[in-house]
């Protein structure tokens, strides 16, 4: 008899999406890979180097044998920094003990959510979201409940829709801010309301602020900060985005210590620790970052302005302009599209690949995303193309318009 396979229910889960969103960028990659000229604005992978000081650091300690077990929680010393660094923003004590220390935000969330989901709980989430979420919660079984934000308000969180969608199943409320794709931000007094609501309900509250340092004009407000009571609060952050340190994996997660007890056991179960010599590097990023954040952040910055003031400039696109994070929305509801087939259209014709809105949520079925992960001179020649793409449509279909009238 031959062998049949059979597969775990969160395997056939985590197969069971089809929407191709990554269809764009895997063709993109295929055409770069067979020698064409692409540009990818699909990933958020940012192009600025590691600082070279953080490298070295990683090498001495590397050198230093500093390549064994790690403690399960995360080296204390690195626990002490961020402990540090959380104090001093939250204006409230913050134990080394409150930190588990993960390889990557991503895995920090997956942790958090299986050790507070079970199969069938509710999980609020506001959209559009980071299009790794829905695989997460796929995974453990939980039902996705979104809440879009609103798009014709700089993409802001309107608590009383939020509300609204809370049931007797709702166990997790988790908010990302600033968030992925749209750079919004939550003001301190919707975080305070909506950390209050959550504890009168019984439900916990988490916080994927991964981007808490990519800030433009105003300076992030974390939900440490802005919450009065942290027993149902989880922060999650990491150093991919921001000290571009998106290979070496490392991130972590801020509780209460007794949801901190059930992640660390969550996580000796799977992962069992982070390298100790990126650990060590990570201290030293943290405690050297000043002049190289004020760079990151600038960059970035120049980077929005240019790619917003070519949207504006072109008819038909429209854009709401990002407070933080390295990502454009742009909507292509002017061009009578959705983000899908304008995403592969693009591609086709003008060899550039962004990210169909789709995957961030049904609120962003009619936009794509632009990575700003990417100098200044390939974003000038991305928008050269996307430019003569629109206005190539446009005029066709200015044409079918004349000849419908006649």
């Amino acid at each position: 008899m031959p062998f049949s396979s059979r597969y775990s229910a969160l395997a056939e889960r985590l197969d069971a999406d089809t929407s191709g969103v990554w269809a764009v960028h895997e063709r993109a990659c295929a055409l770069q890979a067979a020698g064409e000229e692409v540009h990818l604005l699909s990933v958020g992978d940012p192009d600025l180097p590691t600082l070279p000081s953080t490298i070295d650091h990683a090498i001495a300690s590397l050198r230093e044998g500093r390549t064994h077990y790690a403690p399960g929680a995360g080296e204390k010393r690195l626990r002490e920094v961020i402990a540090e660094i959380e104090e001093r923003a939250a204006g409230r004590p913050c134990s080394p003990d409150d930190i588990i220390v993960f390889p990557g935000a991503t895995n920090a969330i997956f942790s958090v959510m299986s050790c507070l989901l079970d199969v069938g709980d509710e999980v609020i989430v506001a959209e559009p979201m980071y299009i790794g979420y829905r695989g997460i919660f796929n995974a453990l079984g939980a039902k996705l409940v979104p809440v879009a934000l609103e798009a014709s308000d700089g993409f802001s969180l309107s608590l009383e829709k939020l509300s609204e969608a809370i049931t007797d199943r709702t166990r997790v409320v988790f908010i990302n801010t600033p968030g992925n794709p749209a750079g919004n931000m939550i003001p301190a007094d919707q975080l305070r309301a909506l950390a209050d609501l959550c504890w009168k309900r019984n439900i916990w509250l988490a916080s994927d602020e991964v981007y808490s340092m990519i800030t433009f004009e105003d300076r992030h407000v974390s939900l440490r900060t802005a919450a009065e009571r942290l027993e149902n609060v989880v922060v999650i952050d990491g150093l991919s985005k921001s000290h571009a340190m998106t290979g070496w994996r490392l991130g972590w997660a801020v509780a209460h210590q007794d949801l901190a007890r059930h992640l660390l056991q969550f996580f000796s179960a799977t992962v069992f620790g982070c390298c100790q010599f990126v650990q060590d590097a990570a201290v030293f990023a943290l405690q050297n970052d000043e002049d190289y954040m004020a760079e990151v952040r600038s960059k970035y910055k120049s980077r929005r302005d240019f790619v917003c003031d070519r949207i504006a400039s072109i008819p038909l696109l429209d854009c709401t302009v990002p407070k933080a994070g390295m990502f454009v929305m742009l909507d292509v509801r002017g061009l009578q599209t959705d983000g899908m087939r304008f995403a592969e259209d693009l591609l086709e014709e003008q060899r550039v690949s962004v990210l169909p809105g789709a995957g961030f949520g049904r609120s962003t079925r009619d936009y794509v995303r632009l990575s700003l992960a990417q100098p200044l001179s390939c974003l000038e020649e991305s928008m050269n193309r996307i430019e003569r793409f629109v206005r190539a449509r446009g005029a066709v279909a200015a044409g079918f318009s004349k000849r419908e009238q006649s």
